[in-house]
């Protein structure tokens, strides 16, 4: 990754520069709505972001967190598929910009198209955009589209759909996962780490399945879920700076926050999955260090990795919430 590719620092500072003097009474309002329709409380069918205010309060709450799940969730798939570089990328819902952002820093030169239903949350991507001074998202083209059942999407070699779902109906969440699956080489679906986007992530997984993809991560395979339903839930972290605007608009004075995420990342061609992954931050011991895992061959299973394991004992003292295990250096 080079200087010029966008980062959480330069979304920050554009961010920053946009958004300064709006009013916090006003976004603490629109905050406060916004949270109630992120955590699935809204009626679907409607574009969550009316006015240039939503779009704002949106920007400064969840922007930053939204660019960090998909980058997460981009950077597993290059795991599995190294060599693979998209041409072209639509990003459906993609309101602001988060997920074009993340991938124009995953790869260099896709071509990307953002669609969204709400004009106000366009325009302020392409004022961020602009704003960030970064060659690779001078380029993104932004597209008013209805977000729903008759949703047509032209070919691209890869679609993300990043926190839509819970906006949909379940007749529209169904025609959108079975139109990126017509679409796109490379499909990936970030929603809120909660049980019910888990739900829905697990419902696109199967649909992605069905139609003849391959799961490229998290999981280890492409069989159904290990996880009973009711019983569990996958669901991954990403860490997030919050800039003084962040904690403003959200409230608070921590510098960061963990953005709890679910997702998949599943493709039309060959990939090499790791053979299992970290589904829970690990719990270091004096002497040991407890996993969980989800494995290729033998489902769900809880590690322990003590001293005695050598190096592979130092790996895990290091390893992370949504790592491959055992590390590649680690062998």
């Amino acid at each position: 990754m080079n200087d010029t590719l966008p980062t959480s620092d330069t979304l920050r500072a554009a961010l920053a520069g946009l958004l300064d003097g709006l009013p916090p009474r006003q976004a603490a309002q629109a905050v406060d709505r916004l949270i109630a329709n992120y955590r699935g409380t809204t009626p679907t069918g409607t574009p969550l972001l009316r006015d240039r205010s939503d779009v704002a309060a949106y920007a400064a709450y969840r922007m930053p967190a939204t660019f960090e799940a998909v980058r997460s969730a981009l950077h597993a798939l290059r795991e599995a598929a190294p060599d693979w570089v998209p041409a072209t990328h639509t990003d459906v819902g993609g309101g602001t910009g988060s997920a074009s952002w993340a991938v124009a820093g995953a790869w260099e030169g896709p071509r990307t198209t953002v669609l969204d239903w709400a004009e106000p949350a366009l325009a302020l991507g392409r004022e961020l955009a602009a704003a960030a001074g970064v060659p690779a998202l001078d380029a993104v083209e932004w597209r008013r589209a209805r977000i729903g059942e008759d949703l047509a999407l032209d070919p691209a070699d890869l679609v993300t759909v990043s926190y839509v779902l819970n906006e949909l109906t379940p007749q529209a969440r169904t025609a959108l996962v079975d139109a990126a699956g017509r679409a796109a080489q490379a499909v990936v679906i970030v929603e809120p780490g909660t049980p019910d986007g888990y739900a829905r992530v697990i419902e696109a997984r199967d649909r992605l399945t069905a139609a003849g993809f391959t799961v490229a991560a998290p999981c280890p395979h492409s069989d159904a879920c290990p996880i009973e339903p009711g019983t569990d839930w996958c669901h991954f972290s990403a860490r997030v700076s919050r800039s003084s605007l962040h904690r403003k608009v959200k409230g608070g004075s921590l510098p960061y926050e963990d953005e709890k995420f679910s997702y998949v990342a599943a493709t039309r061609f060959a990939v090499d999955p790791v053979g299992a992954r970290i589904t829970r931050r690990p719990q270091i011991r004096k002497g040991q260090v407890l996993l969980e895992l989800c494995t290729r061959d033998e489902g769900l299973q809880r590690a322990t990795v003590t001293k005695r394991h050598g190096e592979l004992y130092r790996a895990a003292r290091d390893i992370d919430w949504g790592d491959a295990w055992p590390p590649p250096e680690a062998g």
